[in-house]
């Protein structure tokens, strides 16, 4: 690949909004060098090409950043758009419907993970729990009618939704195993359940989507830490007590780069 023409991305392997790109990538085939960032920090490079945000993942084609994970999947979709199959339907309608279930996953569904595996009030997570669910069904509902009896949302081929929704499975698993629930549940979702095997197993993907183990791991240690940043008493050196307060502020930011799944 040329100079001029080179991609690079700029992401962490724990980040869901960073598999979404690498899974876009990989359908295209496109090749690219992959800058790592060091999990809870922020380099030079990052805030230099994202300095609205300041978080990954950040695409580098040619040079000039390209930033938030839905939109650089459509770039990706439209650049290379000869490259390998559509990423988003060409029918108007159906390409509408796919952004508004992509909105969907991002506005319902990702939000209510990070604050159930955020959340430490009993309530609180008794009601995103629920909300996980609903969000769920609805998919289901909306995987039954778009993949008209496929594998994908997108049809024979991992399309828009199938790449959004697909950065959670490694999550909606852990959960499984770090909070005991069973999201994916073959008795109230089958073929979202068949459909996420589906997509673990596709080679655009299945590198991409990181292993259950490796995220109940590093969710535990997160929180773990989390909580005793946050229940560390008040020190009464003031250099010690702002410290401590920074490292909440630092380790919730953490948070939402993993879980959350705000759109970045």
């Amino acid at each position: 690949m040329a100079v001029e023409e080179e991609v690079k991305l700029i992401g962490g392997w724990e980040s869901a909004y960073v598999a979404r790109v690498r899974t876009a990538l990989n359908l295209k085939g496109i090749p690219y060098e992959f800058l790592e960032e060091a999990f809870g920090k922020k380099s030079d490079l990052l805030l230099k090409s994202n300095p609205v945000h300041k978080k990954i993942p950040v695409l580098l084609h040619a040079g000039k950043p390209i930033c938030e994970s839905l939109i650089i999947i459509e770039y990706i979709d439209e650049m290379w758009h000869a490259s390998g199959p559509p990423i988003l339907p060409s029918d108007p309608y159906e390409r509408a419907t796919a952004r508004l279930w992509a909105a969907y996953i991002d506005e319902k569904l990702s939000p209510t993970i990070g604050l159930f595996l955020r959340e430490s009030n009993e309530e609180s997570k008794k009601g995103a729990k629920d909300q996980i669910f609903v969000a769920l069904l609805q998919l289901e509902e909306a995987f039954v009618e778009s993949s008209k009896g496929k594998s994908f949302f997108g049809g024979d081929n991992i399309g828009f939704v199938d790449i959004v929704l697909g950065s959670c499975i490694a999550w909606l698993k852990a959960m499984d195993k770090f909070a005991g629930i069973k999201f994916l549940d073959e008795e109230k979702i089958p073929r979202l359940v068949e459909w996420a095997e589906c997509f673990c197993s596709a080679s655009v993907s299945r590198d991409v989507v990181p292993q259950t183990e490796v995220v109940v791991e590093l969710s535990k240690a997160i929180l773990a830490f989390r909580r005793v940043v946050v229940v560390a008493p008040s020190s009464p050196n003031d250099d010690v007590h702002f410290m401590l307060l920074l490292s909440s502020h630092v380790i919730d930011e953490m948070l939402i780069v993993v879980f959350s799944f705000t759109i970045i």
